[in-house]
Formats: C-alpha cells, sequence, structure tokens
C-alpha cells in the first residue's frame, strides 16, 4: 500500500469519514472511494465506484466481479457511536454498556453540576448545548442519538439537528403523550412527518422496563436492533421490477 493511501486512510479514520479501498487484484490499481468523491486510477470507472459506495454503505469488505476484473472492495466506516444527550441516571448505565459492545459513546449536556467525569468515569462528556456539540462532531451514517433529559429546551433542539442529520437511529425518552407534544413542538419548528416518524418514541423495545438499567437494555437493544436490519436491508439483492 502507497504512504499516500495510508496517510488518507488514516486521515478519514481521524475525521469519521468513510471510504472503501479499491484494489485491482491483476495489476494492484487503485482507487479511495468516499460518499462524495473517488480518486486514483480505478475513479473513472462508476460500476467500480457504485459497487465500493454500496460494500461502504453495507459496512461489509468483499470481493466483487467487476466487468470480468476482480475488485478487492476493503471497506473503512467510523465506528459505532453513541451522543446521548442528557447526564441523567439512565446516561449512566447506559452508556457504559454501551462502550463494552464497542459503541463511542459521547455524553452531552450542558449543565456542568450533571455532565461530569466523576459521574461518567472512561466516558466522554460534552458541557454544551446539543446542537453546538453536534455541529462540531458531525453526525454520520454510523452514529445513534438519544436524548433522556424530559426538557424540550434540551431534547427539542438535539432532535431537530440530529433529523437533519444521517444518524442511523434516533430516539426519545417520553410518554406517547409527551412524544405527542414532543411533535407538536417540533412540527412548529418546521420538522415535517417523514423526518418525525424517523424518532424512536417512546423510546426502547417495549420489554416491560421500569428501572433505569432496564429501560437502558430497552434502549441499546433497539439500537442494535435497528443498525441490523439496515445493514440487512442494503445487503440484500435488489430484484429488477416486472
Amino acid at each position: 500500500m502507497k504512504a499516500e493511501t495510508i496517510a488518507a486512510l488514516q486521515a478519514a479514520r481521524s475525521e469519521r469519514r468513510a471510504v472503501t479501498l479499491v484494489t485491482r487484484l491483476s495489476d494492484a490499481a487503485e482507487a479511495l472511494v468516499y460518499r462524495d468523491k473517488a480518486e486514483g486510477p480505478l475513479a473513472a470507472d462508476a460500476a467500480v465506484v457504485a459497487a465500493a459506495r454500496r460494500a461502504m454503505e453495507v459496512g461489509r469488505s468483499e470481493t466483487v466481479d467487476v466487468g470480468g476484473a476482480k475488485i478487492f472492495l476493503n471497506v473503512y466506516v467510523p465506528p459505532a457511536r453513541l451522543i446521548v444527550v442528557g447526564a441523567v441516571h439512565i446516561a449512566q448505565t447506559l452508556a457504559p454498556m454501551a462502550a463494552m459492545l464497542d459503541f463511542d459513546v459521547t455524553v452531552v449536556d450542558p449543565r456542568g453540576a450533571w455532565a461530569t467525569t466523576n459521574r461518567f468515569p472512561g466516558v466522554k462528556v460534552v458541557q454544551e448545548w446539543a446542537d453546538e456539540a453536534f455541529e462540531k462532531m458531525g453526525l454520520d451514517v454510523s452514529t445513534a442519538v438519544v436524548t433522556l433529559t424530559h426538557d424540550p429546551k434540551l431534547d427539542d433542539p438535539a432532535l431537530e439537528a440530529a433529523l437533519g442529520s444521517d444518524a442511523f437511529y434516533v430516539g426519545a425518552l417520553g410518554s406517547k403523550r409527551t412524544h405527542a407534544k414532543r411533535k407538536e413542538r417540533l412540527s412548529e419548528a418546521g420538522i415535517t412527518e417523514e423526518q418525525f416518524a424517523r424518532i424512536h418514541g417512546p423510546i426502547g423495545l417495549n420489554i416491560g422496563a421500569k428501572s433505569p438499567a432496564e429501560i437502558a437494555v430497552s434502549i441499546l437493544g433497539q439500537i442494535i436492533e435497528v443498525r441490523a436490519r439496515r445493514v440487512e436491508a442494503l445487503a440484500a439483492p435488489k430484484v429488477a421490477a416486472a
């Protein structure tokens, strides 16, 4: 692998940018394919670029046949990330659970008394308003966002920002009544029906969870389920219309 290729892959990782390293096995010709661009000798081949982007969406490296040539697609995607808005009791259980499952976890809450490393040891804590933090962090297709504060001043801006992003999961704590009121507020803020439908609310799998730990299990289970179904849908072969 060329030094410039290694440098580009390292830069993509630090910037949480998905990229596929394409290699033609017959002659080792390469290309780096991103979501918005492609670079290298094979970048002009539309079929190769399309295959690389599909592999990127699925998140799985593979060898494919494109125009009679064997092409190895080496996919590099950002690690799964969970952003928890609200440094509350549920978050204290959810954050370490998610970290154990290799999620890159960040807790966001502007309330300094709540958002502390003492309450969240080993977890990145950001003392900022969520929408401002999201703008700096960037929300990609490997990101799940959960709002837990029950405070519209904190949750609503976070949800607006998340719904305008590529985050694969958006969930909000609250009862059906709370969720209905949330819909009214977000509709007034310009969130469409289609966007609002992306919110998992009331959040979590319906397992009869009561305690903070049980609710955390239901939330994490739903995130895992949504991610798995998304990958299955992307990996499923497309059937041509009759």
